[in-house]
C-alpha cells in the first residue's frame, strides 16, 4: 500500500507538545487508523447521529469521523480556543509553521481527518485532503474546493456525463457538510461537558470549518462574483479570446 504522511505538532508555551501523524492511503485518500487508545462511548453511531448519516449500526459502529479525532478530543478538552501553540505541519513536500490560537490549528487537522474518515456525506473532499494546505484562509479554501470541483466535473464531461457548470451539486454537498458539522459539534460538546472540562479549542475548530461552507454556499448563491474579477483581466489571460482555436 503507497501512502502519504502529514504530521501536525503542537507546542505549546508551558511545554506541553502533541503530535499527530496522519498516515493516509494514496489510493483510496482514506485515513489509516493507528489508534493508540480504545474508542470511548461517545464516538459509537447512535451517539449524536448527524440527519444526513446513511451509515447504520451493523456496518459502521462508530461514527467515522468521531474515532478518527478522538484522540485529540481527549487531548485538547482543557485547552481554549485563544491558547496559542507553535503548529508546524509536515508533509512530503514542505513543511508549515504558524503561531496561532490553538482552535485555528486544530480546525486545520480536522479538515482533513473529517475528509478521509470514509464519511459518506464528506467524501466528495478526498481530493482536496490529496493536495491539503494547512491554515488556509476562507478565500484559499472556497477557491480550492470550487477549483477542485470543476477538475472533477471535467472528467465527468470526458467520460460523457453530464457536468454541474453551476455548482448546484456542490451548494447540495455543502450544505450537507454543515450537517456533519453539526452533529460532529454536538459530539465535542456533549463529551468535554460530560467530563466536566472547560476547553472550547476543539468545538470552536469544528464552527470555523462551518464558517467556510457557509461562505462558499454565499458565494456560489453570488455567482462567485468576488472572484470573477482575477478572470475579467484586460487584455484577457489568455492569448487568444476564449472558444478560439489559438492556433495560427
Amino acid at each position: 500500500m503507497e501512502t502519504f504522511l502529514i504530521t501536525y505538532e503542537f507546542l505549546f508555551g508551558n511545554g506541553k507538545r502533541h503530535v499527530y501523524p496522519l498516515k493516509v492511503d494514496k489510493r483510496t485518500i482514506s485515513l489509516i487508523s493507528e489508534r493508540r487508545r480504545p474508542l470511548p462511548a461517545w464516538t459509537r453511531l447512535e451517539s449524536c447521529q448527524c440527519p444526513p448519516c446513511p451509515l447504520t449500526q451493523a456496518n459502521a459502529p462508530h461514527c467515522p469521523i468521531a474515532a478518527n479525532i478522538a484522540e485529540l478530543i481527549e487531548d485538547f478538552k482543557e485547552i481554549e480556543s485563544t491558547e496559542h501553540a507553535r503548529i508546524t505541519v509536515h508533509t512530503i513536500e514542505r513543511t508549515y509553521t504558524k503561531e496561532a490560537p490553538a482552535q485555528k490549528g486544530l480546525s486545520s487537522i480536522f479538515g482533513i481527518i473529517m475528509a478521509t474518515s470514509n464519511c459518506p456525506v464528506m467524501n466528495f473532499l478526498k481530493p482536496m485532503a490529496r493536495y491539503h494546505l494547512p491554515f488556509s484562509t476562507s478565500e484559499e479554501t472556497i477557491i480550492r474546493s470550487i477549483s477542485m470541483y470543476l477538475l472533477g466535473q471535467y472528467f465527468i464531461a470526458k467520460r460523457k456525463g453530464q457536468p454541474d457548470l453551476g455548482l448546484k451539486n456542490l451548494e447540495r454537498a455543502y450544505a450537507m457538510v454543515q450537517n456533519v458539522n453539526r452533529g460532529i459539534c454536538r459530539r465535542i460538546t456533549s463529551v468535554i461537558q460530560a467530563s466536566g472540562a472547560q476547553g472550547d479549542a476543539a468545538s470552536n475548530a469544528v464552527v470555523i470549518l462551518d464558517a467556510f461552507s457557509h461562505l462558499l454556499q454565499a458565494e456560489i448563491e453570488g455567482h462567485l462574483d468576488s472572484l470573477s474579477d482575477l478572470f475579467g483581466g484586460n487584455p484577457p489571460l489568455l492569448p487568444f479570446p476564449i472558444g478560439g482555436r489559438g492556433e495560427e
